[in-house]
């Protein structure tokens, strides 16, 4: 039965028979058309029940997107700061190396973690500059192995 038999039957009918046929039509899905009256009509009124509260949670998606935004670049920047820290660690233990201060062993496995961890960061983070430190690095290294050949820490 196509739409326009439906269309047919409904104008020839009395009325109560075109109320009747109109109502059993929009309990079947007629299938080469696929027109589901009750499931647009359900939209509508879940669309007008509901305005407002999409509204307000679009207006929330958005607020959350901009709070995770600058989350994420908070976390960088402290990112940033905690290398910084790690970078002037690394610096003022060279400079105790060049002014010829003794360590102990503990004292360079510490400095070696703190470089792994500045190293590991600069190799994730290529935005970050890492210009400042690779000489000092090496220096601690070096000094390192020479005294580890010796045995001559504090």
């Amino acid at each position: 039965m196509t739409l326009s038999d439906i269309a047919e039957i409904i104008a020839s009918s009395p009325g109560w028979a075109a109320a009747i046929l109109l109502i059993a039509s929009g309990l079947v899905e007629i299938s080469p058309i696929k027109i589901n009256p009750w499931k647009a009509l359900g939209k509508a009124i879940g669309k007008a029940i509901n305005g407002e509260v999409m509204q307000e949670l679009e207006s929330v998606k958005k607020s959350q997107a901009d709070i995770t935004h600058r989350l994420d670049e908070r976390e960088r920047i402290e990112d940033d700061r905690n290398a910084d820290r790690q970078r002037e660690k690394i610096l003022d233990f060279n400079l105790e190396l060049i002014r010829k201060l003794e360590h102990t062993k503990e004292d360079f496995n510490e400095i070696m973690v703190t470089m792994d961890e500045y190293e590991h960061y600069c190799e994730n983070h290529p935005k970050y500059k890492n210009n400042r430190a690779t000489l000092a690095i090496e220096n601690i290294k070096r000094v390192y192995r020479e005294r580890e050949e010796k045995n001559d820490f504090l």
